[in-house]
């Protein structure tokens, strides 16, 4: 095997503080700070190999060869990367996931992780977490948190090098499951990169930054105390008010399906009821619905058996980026 290759794997993240909007388009630097959680089981698994004489960089996605903006959004991060390793090859990159892309499940971010390590250790750079975690936002910025380990924060950081995630617990800190309510497989119309752009068009984007710094203290206390009531209160106000940028932004974003409501409406109802569970939305039909172990069974049951849900899958904290040595062996 060519010492110009490796393999990584990395997982989406479900954010409970949102990252919605840029000030800088092209380094991806948010306009606030975000905390999220690594979802054990998903995963984006992606092998980088620098081919000699390859006249221009591929990508497989699922077996699938892809062509177009997903080949160039790609081609420009190798670029990065030939950058500072100076190596001048193109690159064959196949990936693949095992959980629906494009649909507000985080695709983009444990796509990027993987192949921020991947394609630096088949350059043979050698990069800490955090210059990792600066490198995967430059592909997608959410990717940021798919570098570090359990529950994470991005700090906003006023420039390039003061951007980036780091963990602010373990996985094993909090068995903190995700209920992963899959309501539609098909690939959103608005990516979430046309999304962030639209942000600062909506009236509601100035009032929803100038509060994050609150919002990011309260998730931040509620995770590392373990209290399950705090962090549903914060989190479902988070969601909601990300999505009402995205409903009064121009044009404005409606990713919410009727059975989105519907399971956002019956988790409110459960958890005025006793049972421990909270939703939060990515942009993307699909709701997170995080709950503690003892709710699981009784969560898992419920949620199948509303109108409109495909699937539920259930997530618990997880560990972030990492090289499949044996794979690289």
């Amino acid at each position: 095997m060519s010492t110009y290759s490796a393999a990584a794997i990395a997982p989406p993240n479900i954010a409970f503080i949102k990252y919605w909007g840029n000030r800088d388009e092209v380094l991806r630097l948010p306009v606030n700070g975000s905390l999220s959680m690594n979802l054990d089981g998903l995963w984006a698994r992606t092998r980088v190999t620098f081919v000699p004489g390859l006249a221009a960089d591929t990508l497989t996605l699922n077996a699938q060869p892809q062509r177009g903006a997903s080949l160039e959004r790609v081609r420009a991060f190798l670029d990065l990367v030939r950058q500072m390793s100076g190596l001048r090859w193109a690159a064959a990159v196949q990936s693949e996931n095992n959980f629906p892309a494009g649909a507000g499940i985080a695709s983009s971010a444990a796509a990027f992780a993987a192949l921020a390590l991947a394609a630096t250790a088949a350059a043979g750079l050698e990069m800490d977490r955090a210059a990792l975690s600066r490198l995967a936002r430059r592909g997608s910025g959410s990717a940021a948190r798919s570098v570090p380990d359990g529950f994470v924060e991005w700090e906003v950081g006023q420039d390039d090098r003061t951007s980036y995630a780091f963990s602010i617990a373990p996985p094993e800190h909090w068995e903190l499951l995700d209920c992963v309510t899959v309501i539609s497989r098909a690939h959103k119309p608005v990516g979430s990169s046309a999304g962030h752009r639209l942000a600062a068009s909506s009236p509601l984007q100035a009032a929803r930054v100038d509060d994050a710094p609150q919002r990011i203290a309260r998730c931040r206390q509620a995770i590392l105390e373990r209290d399950f009531a705090a962090l549903a209160e914060v989190v479902e106000q988070d969601s909601n008010l990300m999505h009402a940028v995205m409903m009064t932004s121009s044009p404005p974003l409606f990713y919410w399906l009727p059975a989105t409501l519907r399971v956002m409406e019956a988790v409110r109802r459960w958890r005025r009821e006793g049972l421990p569970v909270c939703y939060t939305i990515d942009a993307g039909p699909n709701v997170h619905v995080l709950c503690l172990p003892e709710a699981q069974e009784e969560a898992q049951r419920r949620l199948a058996a509303l109108e409109g849900v495909q699937q539920v899958i259930v997530a618990r904290p997880g560990h972030g980026a990492r090289l499949l040595e044996e794979e690289n062996a």
